[in-house]
C-alpha cells in the first residue's frame, strides 16, 4: 500500500505524475474545485466580515467520499493543484474537508510536469499561502457580490437568464464603445501617388512625399492634378539623398497566457477558449509512448511573466549551436520587460524540453495539439536566438520641387527569422538598385488613386484580449471565460471573426452604465486588480478591500432597484402567419439570437429558426434549397430546406457548381487573404479572390 497520497485536480495529470513519483506515492483527481458558494443564494455573510459560505459541490460527494477514504488510509497527504491563486485556494479546500492542518507543509508546486521538477517540487513542499488563498477569495465573493446582485435586477426589468460581472461589463462596453466610434466616424477623402522609376533597365517602386522636400497631403483630385502638371515626364529626376544604414531586429519575447491565446487567435484562428483547452492538455501530460511514458510537453500556462529559468536558456542554446549553428545562437540574451502589474509568479511558457522538436511529436499529437506546441516551441526558441539584420535604403527623387521617395530593405543576416516571426512582422523585402547622390532615373509610369480613410476595427478575440490586459483589466485566468460568457448571454456576437454588439448587448451596458457606473470603469476595475495583487503579496486585507468596493455598490445596488424602469424587447412582425394555429409569428430574442415564434405563445408554441436562402438547389436530394443557418455557438453553417428528411450539411458555402474533375460539389472557403472555390475532396481549385 502506498504510503503517501498526492491530489491534483485532473485525472490526466494524475497519471503523468504518479509515474514520476514510484510505488510509495498513489495520485488522485480532486477533478477541479470540491467546494464553493451555493448556487441557489448569495452565499455570503454580510454581517460577519463578508464570510464565504461554502457547501460542498453538488455532484462532487463520491469524489470527496473517495478523496476521504484515500487519505485516511495514507501516512501523508500532499496537495499539489496548480501553482495559482485557484489552485491555492483549491488546495485549502482539500484541507478543510479531509482535516488537513493547512499549516502542515503539505502543498507542492510545479511549474512543469517533468520528472526533475516533480521529484523536486516533493523534497521542498511547503504550507498553504493563505495571501494566495485570501487573494482568491477577495476575487470570488466580489464577483459574486457583484453577479448575484445585478444579475436579478436585469431579470426583473429587461428578461431572464442575463448576467453582469465585473470584467465581463468591462469587455462589453470596449466593444460598445468601438461600436460607437464605427458609428460615428467620418471618412476623410485623399491620395496617393505611386509610382515607377528606371535607373538603366532596372525598375524600382516609388511613392509622392511632397513638395520642395517637405511632406504634402494630397486631399483631392485636383490636388492630384497639379502634382501632376508640375513634372515634365521627358526630363530626369535626381537622386537627392540616400541614406543606407544596417537595421537590426529583435525576436518577440515568449508566450505569455494573452499573448499566446493572441497570437493563436491570428495565425491559428483559435478561440481563446480552445488554445487554454489545448495548452492544458500540453502541460498535462502526452503519452509519447516507449520509455518517456506520459510527459508534459510544455510549462504552466497561465502566466503574465516573460521570465525563463536559467536551465531552459542553456538547453535552448545548446540546441540552437547544433541545430542551427553558432551564428545563430544570442550571446547576450535580449532582456524583455514584464507587462506593468504582471504579478510574475511563474516561468513564461515553453516547452518543458527544447529536444522534443515539434518533427519529433509528429505521431504523438493531435492535428490542434501540434499547431499550438509548434507555435510555442518555436517562439520560445525564437526568442534565444539573435537579431535579424536588415540593410535598408531610403531614396529621395526630386524634379521641378516635386519629391518622391523609395525604400529598400534585404535581409543581410535572417538571425531568428529563419525560424519565426510574430504575426504582423513580417519582413517584406523590396531591392532597390544600386543608386548615389546625384544619378538620374527616368520616370515609367504614375498611378494616381483615391482613398478614404478607415473607421477603427471591431474587436477581434486577439485584440480584445490584448485591450483587457493594457486596461489592466482581468488577469491570464479570465479572458477566455469572459469572451465565452459574453458570447453565451447573446451580449455580443461574431461576424466573420470581429465582434458586434446585439440589441440585446446594448440594452445592458447602457443599464449598468448608467446604475452602476463602477462596475464600467476601466480604471476603477484596473485598480481593484491591483488591489488583489497587494492582498496575494500580504499588503492588504482581503475584508478591506471587499468593503471598499462594497459600501458604495451597495447604494447603486438600493438606487437601481427603485428607479430602472422596465425595458420591453417589442417583438417584431415576421409578416407570414404561424402554419399550426394561423396567427401571425413574430421575430423574439433568444438565447441564442433572434427566432420566429407564434404571437399566440404558450398556447402556441410553434417556432422556427431565421434561415436565408443562398439561391443554391441542395447537391444532395437535388429539391430543397441550401439554406444558411447558425449554430447555438452563432458559427453560419449550411443545411437542406428538406430537413430532417434530407441531412445535407456543409460549413463552406456551396456555390451551385460541381467539381470538373470528381463532380463533387464545390465550395466557397474562406482562406487567409480572401476566398477560394474548391472542392473539398482536394482535386480542384479556383484562382484566389481577394
Amino acid at each position: 500500500m502506498a504510503k503517501n497520497l498526492v491530489i491534483v485536480e485532473s485525472p490526466s495529470k494524475a497519471k503523468t505524475i504518479e509515474k514520476y513519483l514510484g510505488r510509495n506515492y498513489k495520485v488522485i483527481a480532486s477533478l477541479g474545485h470540491v467546494r464553493d458558494l451555493p448556487k441557489s443564494q448569495m452565499g455570503i455573510d454580510f454581517e460577519n466580515n463578508y464570510q464565504p459560505k461554502y457547501i460542498s459541490i453538488r455532484g462532487k460527494g463520491d469524489v470527496i467520499k473517495g478523496l476521504k477514504k484515500e487519505a485516511k488510509k495514507a501516512d501523508r497527504v500532499y496537495l499539489a493543484a496548480d501553482p495559482d491563486r485557484e489552485g491555492e485556494a483549491i488546495a485549502w479546500h482539500l484541507s478543510y474537508l479531509l482535516d488537513l492542518d493547512p499549516n502542515d507543509k503539505n502543498r507542492v508546486v510545479f511549474n512543469e510536469i517533468t520528472k526533475d521538477a516533480v521529484k523536486n517540487a516533493f523534497k521542498e513542499p511547503r504550507s498553504i499561502d493563505m495571501n494566495l488563498v485570501d487573494a482568491q477569495q477577495a476575487r470570488r465573493v466580489l464577483d459574486r457580490i457583484v453577479g448575484y446582485s445585478i444579475s436579478p435586477i436585469l431579470w426583473k426589468k429587461v428578461k431572464k437568464g442575463l448576467s453582469a460581472g465585473r470584467v465581463q461589463s468591462i469587455a462589453l462596453k470596449l466593444i460598445l464603445d468601438r461600436e460607437k466610434e464605427i458609428k460615428a466616424f467620418k471618412p476623410e477623402e485623399y491620395w496617393t501617388i505611386d509610382s515607377e522609376f528606371k535607373k538603366s533597365r532596372q525598375k524600382f517602386k516609388s511613392s509622392f512625399y511632397g513638395l520642395k522636400g517637405k511632406k504634402t497631403a494630397l486631399p483631392n483630385n485636383q490636388a492630384v492634378q497639379d502634382i501632376l502638371k508640375q513634372i515634365d515626364k521627358s526630363a530626369d529626376f535626381d537622386i537627392t539623398k540616400v541614406v543606407k544604414r544596417e537595421r537590426k531586429r529583435y525576436p518577440a519575447a515568449p508566450f505569455t497566457t494573452s499573448s499566446m491565446q493572441q497570437e493563436a487567435n491570428r495565425r491559428l484562428n483559435f478561440k481563446t477558449r480552445k488554445t487554454m483547452m489545448i495548452a492544458q492538455q500540453l502541460y498535462e501530460g502526452i503519452n509519447l509512448g516507449g520509455k518517456e511514458g506520459t510527459v508534459g510537453l510544455i510549462t504552466y500556462m497561465r502566466t503574465d511573466s516573460t521570465r525563463i529559468s536559467t536551465v531552459a536558456k542553456h538547453e535552448t542554446s545548446e540546441f540552437i549551436h547544433q541545430e542551427y549553428g553558432e551564428a545563430f545562437a544570442a550571446v547576450k540574451m535580449h532582456k524583455t520587460k514584464n507587462p506593468e502589474g504582471a504579478q510574475d509568479a511563474h516561468e513564461a511558457i515553453r516547452p518543458s524540453s527544447v529536444m522534443r522538436t515539434p518533427k519529433s511529436l509528429a505521431d504523438v499529437l493531435t492535428k490542434d495539439q501540434m499547431k499550438l506546441y509548434n507555435l510555442i516551441w518555436s517562439r520560445f526558441v525564437a526568442s534565444q536566438m539573435t537579431p535579424a539584420v536588415m540593410d535598408t535604403m531610403s531614396v529621395t527623387i526630386m524634379q521641378n520641387e516635386v519629391t518622391f521617395r523609395a525604400n529598400g530593405s534585404k535581409t543581410k543576416f535572417p538571425g531568428f527569422m529563419k525560424l519565426y516571426v510574430q504575426t504582423g512582422d513580417e519582413s517584406k523585402d523590396s531591392e532597390l538598385p544600386d543608386l548615389q547622390e546625384g544619378d538620374k532615373v527616368q520616370l515609367t509610369k504614375t498611378d494616381p488613386a483615391q482613398h478614404f480613410t478607415q473607421p477603427p476595427a471591431r474587436y477581434t478575440e486577439a485584440s480584445l484580449v490584448k485591450a483587457l490586459e493594457e486596461n489592466g483589466v482581468g488577469r491570464p485566468s479570465t479572458y477566455a471565460p469572459t469572451i465565452d460568457t459574453i458570447q453565451r448571454r447573446y451580449y455580443v456576437r461574431l461576424n466573420g471573426r470581429s465582434f458586434e454588439p446585439t440589441e440585446l448587448g446594448e440594452i445592458v451596458d447602457e443599464l449598468i452604465e448608467e446604475f452602476f457606473p463602477d462596475i464600467v470603469n476601466v480604471d476603477f476595475t484596473a485598480q481593484l486588480e491591483n488591489e488583489l495583487d497587494g492582498i496575494e503579496d500580504g499588503g492588504q486585507q482581503w475584508m478591506k478591500v471587499v468593503d471598499q468596493y462594497y459600501q458604495p455598490f451597495s447604494k447603486e445596488i438600493e438606487q437601481a432597484e427603485t428607479k430602472m424602469e422596465k425595458v420591453q424587447i417589442k417583438d417584431e412582425p415576421a409578416g407570414f402567419d404561424c402554419d399550426i394555429c394561423g396567427a401571425p409569428m413574430v421575430v423574439k430574442m433568444g438565447r441564442y439570437g433572434k427566432f420566429y415564434a407564434c404571437s399566440r405563445f404558450p398556447d402556441c408554441r410553434n417556432t422556427k429558426a431565421i434561415t436565408k436562402e443562398i439561391g443554391v438547389v441542395c447537391p444532395k436530394c437535388h429539391d430543397g434549397q441550401v439554406l444558411e443557418r447558425k449554430s447555438k455557438k452563432n458559427r453560419i453553417f449550411y443545411g437542406c430546406s428538406n430537413y430532417p428528411e434530407c441531412d445535407f450539411v456543409s460549413w463552406d458555402k456551396p456555390v451551385g457548381r460541381d467539381c470538373p474533375v470528381c463532380k463533387h460539389y464545390l465550395v466557397d472557403k474562406k482562406v487567409k487573404g480572401g476566398h477560394q472555390i474548391l472542392c473539398p475532396n482536394g482535386d480542384y481549385e479556383e484562382q484566389l479572390q481577394k
